[in-house]
């Protein structure tokens, strides 16, 4: 567990708990803590989740902009997804995963191309869907944590892996809070 482990997961921490809430600082934080995690993944050998915070840091520069664009006195409005979106999202991920974790298999050294490949496409998913303010990112959030947890205590990535086990109740808390405030009627335009 390296010093700078200890400090992305603390950015990670105060960033999701700010999603949470609605609030639109978390981005600043999410570009640090984005960064951060580029070199402690690679180090780690987990290459998917290490090529994952390059788009996670686009993501969030997407996603700081349209919350921007979004923001109301009330805060950020969220919203459920319709079910073909919801179809059409899941087998997107599903063949995405599939794809990038035979190719990561195959071509690399990676460490556990099949469960980082899940987290990597799973989050991509999720990180989208949070950027476009819906609900259902934080079920994905919710699988990725549970997966990431051992994976990342496997590889001695300790403080991550705690930090995960925290992001599963935050998730779950932002779960909760954007289903009320979905059903409060503030959904996304």
């Amino acid at each position: 567990m390296s010093q700078l482990e200890w400090i992305a997961a603390a950015f990670v921490l105060i960033n999701v708990a700010l999603v949470a809430l609605r609030s639109v600082w978390n981005y600043p934080f999410a570009l640090v803590a984005v960064t951060l995690y580029a070199f402690v993944f690679y180090e780690a050998k987990l290459y998917s989740d290490m090529l994952l915070q390059g788009f996670f840091l686009v993501l969030n520069l997407y996603g700081l902009f349209a919350w921007v664009r979004a923001r109301q006195d009330s805060g950020i409005p969220v919203g459920w997804m319709g079910a073909r979106a919801r179809w059409v999202w899941g087998g997107a991920t599903v063949a995405a995963w599939i794809g990038w974790s035979a190719a990561m298999h195959r071509y690399t050294d990676a460490a556990a191309p099949w469960i980082d490949g899940a987290i990597a496409m799973a989050s991509i998913t999720a990180q989208w869907l949070l950027a476009r303010r819906r609900v259902e990112s934080w079920f994905l959030w919710i699988f990725v944590d549970l997966i990431a947890v051992p994976l990342f205590a496997w590889r001695g990535l300790y403080a991550t892996s705690a930090v995960y086990v925290v992001l599963l109740g935050l998730s779950i808390d932002g779960l909760i809070q954007w289903r009320r405030a979905a059903a409060a009627g503030t959904a996304p335009a």
